[in-house]
């Protein structure tokens, strides 16, 4: 009989009509696939039965994260190498995903079935987001559920990862050879700048996180700062923070739906990272509301990962991986809608500065943080949530670098009747 790594290997050629690009290790020892590539190791059966219940995302998700799949040698390869040949081949080569759900190959699917038994729907791992349909999205209390799912699993695991700075969005890099503190430093700066941030001026950070750019503004340029979180446990870091800097008097964080903010006019609105979580079906009364809290003249700086555009944008989907396990609820939008939907709010936008290479650094850096202490990284949270973080962090690195999503900083302005911007006569003078 054939060992269990060549039946895969087999099976998996058969499926697809195109070579295996990794080498496959299975649980019971034996090794198949091109010789000297990196392995993605089969550990148990079960993975085999995640991938069959849930064909695709899902299912190798849950099958990573459990631990029933795994790699030997450099993660960033394996995902390479392994996303051309699950995901991105044309209608007449299917990949993996699709051959599982074509009828034509049921002769290989049930050889796997086989392979897999007993054919049995395995649990999910308990770090997976349960839900019960998607009818009420993006209300405040699904909102506040899917924050928490990702936030709320412990600062000391996001000290771990994210370094000292403690911001958790794409870095601004001088050059690949910054540290990461030093480009997280210089992406808050850049915001600042880019709202002209000065003294007396009111400043409201949406979505702020551990208070980075809450005490960035209010220690480097004066201002009085309002951050909202609809996570407890960031908020109460935050204020710590705020308290060890002596800037109590000058930053207020609140746990508030930005929807609920009410205290209006601000001078400028920093959204880093946040609108992501907003959703399609919510964005314009998104863009509504923080136009209504700006003073005229005032400046909104939106930073935003986007998609590429569709073809076909009504057949777009969420991630099953990042929709489960990391984001539940969130939504990519190409940058030019979401330039046409804060202008229809009424925001006329002045910049938009495109950032994506930047963001492959970042995740690298986090990726390095999080290997150089894998142990306490287990240790406080979950060993799936550290898978989970660990291949979602590598895997978006890789998309970045690709050029299948990117970020973008869209500076826009509440533009009075007068015509008046404020805004000054060369582009980008905040470089300076």
């Amino acid at each position: 009989m054939q060992n269990a790594a060549l039946r895969l290997k087999n099976l998996a050629e058969q499926l697809t009509g195109a070579p295996l690009p990794v080498r496959i290790r299975a649980w019971d020892g034996s090794e198949a696939g091109p010789p000297g590539a990196p392995a993605l190791v089969v550990r148990s059966r079960r993975a085999l039965r995640h991938l069959l219940w849930k064909p695709g995302e899902l299912g190798l998700a849950r099958a990573w994260v459990a631990g029933d799949l795994d790699v030997d040698g450099d993660l960033y390869a394996v995902l390479d190498r392994m996303a051309g040949f699950i995901w991105e081949r044309d209608e007449d080569a299917p990949g993996l995903r699709q051959a599982l759900r074509d009828p034509r190959f049921r002769s290989a699917v049930r050889s796997l079935v086989a392979l897999s038994a007993p054919f049995l729907p395995p649990a999910p791992p308990p770090e997976e987001m349960r839900r019960h349909g998607r009818l009420h999205l993006h209300t405040k209390g699904s909102d506040r559920r899917a924050v928490s799912h990702h936030y709320d699993v412990g600062n000391d695991f996001y000290e771990l990862v994210l370094g000292p700075s403690m911001v958790y969005s794409c870095a601004y890099w001088a050059s690949p050879d910054s540290t990461l503190e030093d480009a997280q430093r210089d992406k808050l700066e850049l915001v600042s700048r880019k709202l002209a941030l000065r003294p007396g001026m009111r400043l409201l950070d949406v979505g702020c996180g551990w208070g980075s750019m809450a005490i960035h503004a209010a220690r480097e340029h004066g201002v009085t700062v309002v951050g909202v979180t609809l996570s407890q446990e960031q908020a109460a870091y935050a204020r710590k923070r705020i308290a060890e800097e002596g800037l109590t008097d000058r930053i207020e964080i609140r746990v508030q739906d930005y929807r609920d903010v009410r205290d209006g006019p601000y001078d400028a609105i920093s959204s880093i990272g946040m609108a992501e979580h907003v959703g399609s079906a919510r964005y314009l009364e998104y863009a509504h509301d923080l136009y209504a809290l700006l003073k005229p003249g005032g400046r909104l700086l939106n930073h935003q990962i986007a998609r590429r555009p569709q073809a076909d944008e009504s057949a777009y989907t969420v991630d099953g991986f990042i929709d489960a396990y990391v984001f539940p609820d969130g939504e990519l939008a190409p940058v030019g809608t979401t330039v046409g939907l804060l202008e229809r709010a009424g925001f006329e936008v002045r910049d938009v500065e495109a950032i994506r290479e930047h963001y492959a650094l970042t995740l690298r850096g986090w990726v390095a943080n999080l290997e150089a202490r894998w142990p306490e990284a287990r240790r406080l949270t979950s060993p799936g949530r550290a898978r989970v973080w660990r291949l979602y962090m590598a895997a978006s690195a890789l998309a970045f670098e690709h050029n299948r999503i990117g970020v973008n900083q869209v500076l826009a302005v509440k533009t009075p009747e007068s015509g008046a911007s404020g805004m000054p006569l060369r582009a980008r003078e905040w470089r300076a």
